[in-house]
């Protein structure tokens, strides 16, 4: 992390996840996304005069399930507040949230950094309505869908830990594999059900006292969140040495832009006029409720991470990036169970598969069994990592099978040392440059010599042994 005049930036984040019930927080309303506008609403979710809400038990199970999976203390007395405000998508002017008794406090998340491991602290989580949506079209102007009015949401806020972008992202991908491990949410970003409102704020290296923190609302991508941070760190840096005052404001992020711009003053919280819910009873659990619910938890982020560092001889690093997306885990276990060579299944996993497939939520084509023969054909030194590579290609785009392939199209990796020293010595003797450059100490000459015995054996020389019979060939000349 580098600071940018002396400053560093303390960053808390509020992230909204919507939960995976079938119908909606206080009524039954369905929460399937992409309906038609106003479609998915009732007289309860409108907020209609005479209605009364009903909270949905999936809701509170999901929520305790989400508080254990990070660490968090379950309350078993809490209950629902009135957050007022007034906003064209919420059209009861009030929404249902929980203020001083939220469901889930003071747990804690560990993320990778360049430092080494470090928990970020949380809160809270509690659990609330969602609001609608408002849709700008040129030609009708601003227009309401309130189907997303009342679909159950979980917030979960961090402390002000994170000191950087790079530490952001880390704890918004490790939050998201674990909830995404739960099963109580999909976690699609794209789709707006994970979402993250940043709060920063400045001051100068070793400086303990907060600075004036402004919120970025409904970043719904990991790299937006990177960008918005990194703009706003900088503009207040450059507007405190400017001698000006930062404002605390809500600010929108554009993406167009990369730039933040200001939507309005930030409210307090004695703005919203917090009330407990008349119409709701207090939520109460029992002991023996959060233990069930701790029982269906299955193997969480941080327990397969150890597994691999352990069993796989992994990184720290490597195993979190394994350990990111449910069915990649999954995957790489299949695969790992099918190969002598399980490191070699990461490698290829995290350098090579990631590249190919969507980012938002793990695919891959190739059958595990089939990754397997790859991994063991290159780690017996059957291939070598330019076949493995260009096998990878073709099986993930056309399902080929590599044993087969390996064996009619002759792509066997030369071992013989022999055949290897025969065609150096080729090379050598029609490259006289080469050899000349390589005496007068330019080590960077044997590589043409590698690339000329690579091209006449087809790519499937040794590379290993390629270079060291290069290197003796060459100093003998």
């Amino acid at each position: 992390m580098q600071y940018y005049k002396g400053y560093e930036m303390v960053i808390g984040l509020e992230v909204h996840v919507e939960l995976n019930t079938e119908t909606k927080i206080f009524c039954s309303c369905p929460t399937t996304f992409g309906a038609a506008p106003n479609t998915h609403v009732c007289p309860v979710c409108m907020g209609l005069p005479g209605t009364l809400p009903v909270l949905n038990g999936k809701v509170v199970e999901y929520a305790v399930k989400a508080g254990l999976a990070t660490n968090c203390q379950i309350a078993k007395y809490s209950k629902e507040d009135r957050k007022n405000y007034f906003y064209p998508d919420l059209p009861k002017a009030y929404q249902i949230s929980q203020y001083d008794l939220p469901l889930c406090e003071h747990g804690w998340l560990e993320i990778e950094t360049e430092n080494g491991a470090k928990k970020i602290g949380i809160t809270r989580i509690h659990i609330e309505e969602d609001a609608g949506k408002l849709v700008h079209d040129d030609e009708h102007g601003t227009m309401i869908d309130c189907n997303r009015c009342g679909v159950p949401l979980i917030e979960i806020v961090s402390e002000p830990d994170i000191r950087s972008a790079e530490e952001a992202e880390a704890y918004m991908r490790k939050l998201r594999a674990t909830i995404l491990y739960t099963g109580v949410s999909d976690c699609k970003m794209n789709e707006g059900s994970m979402r993250c409102d940043v709060n920063l704020s400045v001051r100068k290296v070793g400086e303990t006292a907060f600075g004036t923190r402004t919120e970025m609302k409904n970043l719904n991508s990991f790299r937006f969140v990177v960008k918005a941070i990194e703009y706003e760190y900088k503009r207040q840096v450059e507007a405190i040495e400017k001698g000006e005052t930062i404002v605390q404001e809500t600010r929108r992020f554009d993406p167009d832009t990369g730039k933040t711009y200001t939507m309005r003053s930030k409210e307090d919280a004695n703005d919203y006029r917090y009330f407990p819910d008349p119409d709701l009873p207090p939520i109460v659990l029992t002991r023996e409720q959060i233990e069930a619910f701790r029982a269906e938890i299955p193997e969480l982020p941080d327990a397969r991470k150890a597994k691999y560092m352990q069993q796989y001889a992994l990184s720290a690093y490597d195993s979190e990036q394994l350990t990111a997306d449910r069915a990649m885990a999954d995957w790489f276990e299949q695969v790992a169970g099918q190969t002598a060579y399980p490191k070699i299944a990461a490698n290829m996993l995290i350098s090579d598969i990631l590249r190919m497939v969507d980012s938002e939520s793990f695919s891959c084509p190739i059958a595990p069994d089939q990754m397997a023969k790859l991994c063991d054909l290159f780690g017996e030194d059957v291939i070598n990592s330019s076949t493995a590579k260009k096998l990878l290609q073709r099986m993930f785009a056309d399902g080929i099978d590599p044993e087969k392939t390996v064996r009619e199209e002759n792509l066997a990796q030369i071992n013989d040392e022999a055949i290897l020293e025969q065609e150096v010595r080729k090379a050598a003797a029609a490259n006289p440059k080469s050899v000349a450059d390589y005496k007068k100490g330019k080590t960077a000459a044997a590589k043409a010599i590698v690339g000329q015995v690579m091209k006449a054996l087809g790519g499937r020389a040794n590379p290993v042994k390629l270079g060291e019979i290069t290197e003796k060939v060459l100093k003998e000349s």
